[in-house]
C-alpha cells in the first residue's frame, strides 16, 4: 500500500513577484501535481522563478473544483505532492481550495501551506485601523438589497472587517456601507497592494464613498472599523429620560430616541414612552 502524498497549499504573490516566498519555487519544482486556478497565470509565474516543472499542470477553478476534486484526491491517496496555486494570495481565501482541502482531511491526508502573501492581513495591518480583533467578510452580494441585508447585519459588528470587492462595485459599495454603517464610520480602500500603482485611502465612509463616484481601477480590498460598543442605558426612569433627550440633541428622532433607549436598557418601548410623555 502506497504512503499517501501531501496536500500544499501555496501562496503566490499578490502583486510583485519579488514578494514570493522561496519555497514556492521548491515546492512548484518538485510537485507531481500542480492544480492552478489559471495555467496561464502560473507559466508566467513559474518563467517568472526561473523554474522547470516536472509534474503535470491540472485547471482548478471555481467552475470545475467540484468535478476536479475526486481526482486530486485520488492522486494524493496514491502518493503524489499536489500543490494548490490560485491567481494570487493564499488558497481557499476567497478563492478554490475549500472543497480540496475539505476532501483531502477527510482521507486522513497531510495539508500543509507555503505561507506567504495575503491581500487580507497586508490590507489591515497598512490600513491605520485596530488590528487586535477582525474578521474577514468576502466578497458582498452583488445584488443591493442582499448586500445591503448583509451590511445591516454587520452594523453592531465590533471587530474591523475586511472585504474584497470588484473595481466597477466599489463605488456601491461604500456608498451601501455609509449607509449601514453610517457616513463617519472610519475605513480604508487598498487598491493594486503591493504592486507599482499601489494606493491606500483613508477616511469616513461617505467620503470614501464620494471620492470612488468617479470609478476605482485595480484589486480592491476595503478595511472598515468597527461599530464602538455603546454603554448599556439604566432602566432608573431619570436615566431613561436623559438617554432620549441626549438622543435627540445628536439629531435623532424622538420616536426612534425612544425606540434605542428602550433596546439600550433592556426595557418595553411603551414603557420609555409613558416616560417621556408623562403618562
Amino acid at each position: 500500500m502506497s504512503t499517501p502524498g501531501v496536500l500544499v497549499l501555496a501562496a503566490t504573490p499578490i502583486g510583485r513577484v519579488a514578494d514570493a516566498p522561496p519555497r514556492l519555487a521548491q515546492e512548484l519544482a518538485a510537485a507531481d501535481v500542480i492544480a492552478a486556478e489559471d495555467t496561464r497565470r502560473l507559466k508566467r509565474l513559474v518563467g517568472d522563478l526561473g523554474i522547470t516543472l516536472r509534474g503535470r499542470v491540472v485547471s482548478y477553478f471555481e467552475g470545475n473544483e467540484s468535478a476536479r476534486t475526486p481526482a486530486l484526491v485520488e492522486a494524493l491517496v496514491a502518493g503524489e505532492r499536489v500543490v494548490l496555486a490560485t491567481d494570487a494570495g493564499m488558497p481557499s481565501v476567497s478563492d478554490p481550495g475549500f472543497r480540496l482541502v475539505s476532501a483531502a482531511v477527510a482521507q486522513g491526508i497531510t495539508v500543509t501551506a507555503v505561507p506567504g502573501p495575503s491581500a487580507v492581513l497586508t490590507a489591515l495591518a497598512v490600513s491605520g485601523l485596530p488590528v487586535d480583533r477582525f474578521c474577514f467578510e468576502g466578497f458582498l452580494p452583488r445584488k443591493a438589497g442582499e448586500r445591503g441585508r448583509r451590511l445591516s447585519g454587520l452594523a453592531e459588528e465590533q471587530r474591523t472587517m475586511v472585504f474584497f470587492e470588484a473595481p466597477h462595485r466599489t463605488a456601491a459599495a461604500l456608498a451601501a456601507m455609509a449607509e449601514a454603517f453610517g457616513d463617519e464610520r472610519a475605513a480604508a480602500v487598498c487598491r493594486e497592494l503591493t504592486k507599482t500603482h499601489e494606493e491606500v485611502r483613508r477616511g469616513p465612509l461617505g467620503d470614501l464613498a464620494a471620492w470612488a463616484e468617479d470609478g476605482v481601477r485595480g484589486e480592491v480590498t476595503i478595511v472598515v472599523s468597527g461599530a464602538v460598543p455603546v454603554a448599556p442605558v439604566s432602566d432608573d426612569p431619570d436615566a431613561l429620560r436623559t438617554s432620549v433627550a441626549e438622543l435627540e440633541e445628536e439629531g435623532m428622532s424622538r420616536k426612534d430616541a425612544i425606540v434605542e433607549t428602550a433596546r439600550l436598557a433592556g426595557v418595553p418601548k411603551r414603557t420609555v414612552y409613558n416616560l417621556v410623555h408623562g403618562s
